[in-house]
């Protein structure tokens, strides 16, 4: 884990607002000179806070007008082997593991509901796999989101070693 201040967090928060913002660009826009935009994201690539630059994909405009989240209980033991097989269906999406009754929960993308259904149908075949409990996703208002919470950890913390904040 790394600290991060400020900086970062607007560095990261521009980036997020515009994938492929240029080391000028950002430099320019946050009043700082080119080295410490480059050195900045050297660290937090680095220390993988910035895990890569990933494209956001609006699945909808592709023609995946389903999506659902799939909580599923297994045999624990089993886990691994779960996961292993979950990651080789193509319309999941996401898998977090999760404390409660259920232990994964799996975002799912389809393009009909056949497909949806077909999809968990195939997770419930899974050896390990002892329940699921589908729900649908209808919107989602709000995406994730990281710089809010980014902007508060950073907000009492100094912007760079000898740049001021910019107003």
């Amino acid at each position: 884990m790394i600290s991060i201040d400020r900086l970062d967090s607007e560095i990261i928060g521009r980036m997020t607002s515009h994938a492929r913002p240029g080391i000028a660009e950002l430099a320019g826009a946050l009043g700082v000179a080119r080295n410490t935009v480059q050195s900045r994201l050297r660290r937090l690539e680095e220390a993988g806070v910035l895990a890569g630059l990933h494209p956001i994909v609006d699945l909808e405009a592709v023609g995946v007008a389903v999506q659902a989240f799939v909580a599923l209980e297994l045999d624990q033991r089993r886990l691994a082997r779960v996961v292993e097989q979950l990651t080789e269906i193509a319309q999941v999406l996401e898998i977090n593991t999760q404390a409660g009754r259920d232990d994964l929960l799996v975002r799912v993308g389809a393009v009909t509901h056949r497909d949806l259904q077909a999809a968990v149908t195939r997770m419930v075949e899974i050896e390990g796999v002892r329940s699921t409990v589908t729900t649908m996703i209808v919107s989602t208002p709000l995406p994730l989101r990281t710089q809010p919470l980014l902007e508060h950890l950073t907000a009492e913390s100094g912007f760079g070693r000898s740049t001021p904040a910019p107003e």
